[in-house]
């Protein structure tokens, strides 16, 4: 199968809003007011924690149907804690990013242990999203 490519573009309305388009679909990305924003839409890592529960629910249906594992119920939770020091300039010490992210599924089925953990495998080794937050990606930033 060849290549998916996806894309985003988006145009800034202010210091801490942008509305991105995604094929037919306007995001609009903001921070709360104690970050400086309008809270207009979620902010750029609350949309990166809730792309993540996007990818894994996908891939959690699509391979319990795989597995013939019938969920009745799917419940996917995902936090991780960021240190902002760096974000404002203040201090170098720590990254910018998460220091951690978590994510927990929480499925009501019938399915045995040993088939949830096999289903638990399988959606780690194949969500796009999780590969990318696990491994490098080499990513271009620059000036057009």
């Amino acid at each position: 199968m060849a290549d998916l490519t996806f894309s985003v573009e988006g145009n800034a309305e202010s210091q801490t809003r942008i509305t991105a388009k995604a094929r037919q679909f306007s995001i609009v990305i903001d921070e709360p007011p104690t970050l400086g924003g309008h809270d207009l839409g979620a902010n750029p890592v609350e949309y990166l924690l809730a792309s993540y529960a996007g990818c894994v629910n996908v891939m959690a249906y699509l391979i319990a149907s795989e597995l013939s594992i019938k969920l009745d119920k799917l419940t996917i939770k995902v936090d991780g804690n960021i240190n902002p020091n760096r974000l404002f300039g203040k201090s170098f010490d720590e990254r910018a990013g998460f220091k951690q992210i978590n994510l927990s599924l929480n499925p009501v089925t019938d399915a045995t242990p040993e088939l949830l953990n096999k289903w638990l495998t399988e959606i780690k080794n194949r969500c796009p999203i999780n590969d990318n937050l696990l491994n490098p990606t080499p990513v271009s930033l620059q000036l057009s």
